[in-house]
């Protein structure tokens, strides 16, 4: 189960107990922010494409939307959005779940300036029922990311 695999990544700095489980679905941004009790912008979304025959992650804001132009011009081609199946292989989370954490080899992790407006964010943790509260600092340090990105629209 994906939610162990992140559990255990965030042993490594004794954080594993901060990992919050529901009894209800986190699996969209509206059911996470209802189950945490924020509002939708602060739920870290993060979204799984394809770049070069490669798996990437980019964590964005609830609230921000890929702005395609933007996309192509960061990473030379259009946005093709891994499906579900494809998430499962090459990431190692479900559709529901996915997070920058506990991840497979070779991912590249990005994070979206959408979420820089926000002390603190909240990611799914591996599973449709788990987050974590993290402030920016602490999403840069656990996510293993690449760079900072500029690839959304809708949040400004």
């Amino acid at each position: 189960m994906a939610i162990e695999e992140v559990r255990e990544y965030f042993n490594k700095w004794d954080m594993a107990d901060k990992i919050l489980e529901f009894d209800v679905s986190s699996a969209t941004v509206e059911l996470a922010a209802q189950a945490v009790g924020c509002e939708p912008k602060r739920i870290a979304k993060t979204l799984s494409f394809m770049v070069d025959g490669k798996a990437i992650l980019i964590v964005v804001a609830g609230d921000a939307k890929i702005d395609n132009s933007k996309y192509k011009s960061q990473f030379s081609t259009k946005a093709k959005m891994l499906t579900p199946d494809e998430v499962i292989d090459l990431v190692g989370h479900a559709v529901g779940g996915v997070c920058p954490f506990g991840i497979k080899d070779g991912v590249n992790v990005y994070l979206d300036e959408s979420l820089k407006r926000f002390k603190t964010v909240f990611p799914a943790c591996g599973s449709s029922n788990s987050a974590i509260e993290l402030t920016i600092d602490e999403l840069e340090k656990y996510s293993n990311y690449s760079s900072w990105i500029d690839v959304c629209k809708g949040w400004e």
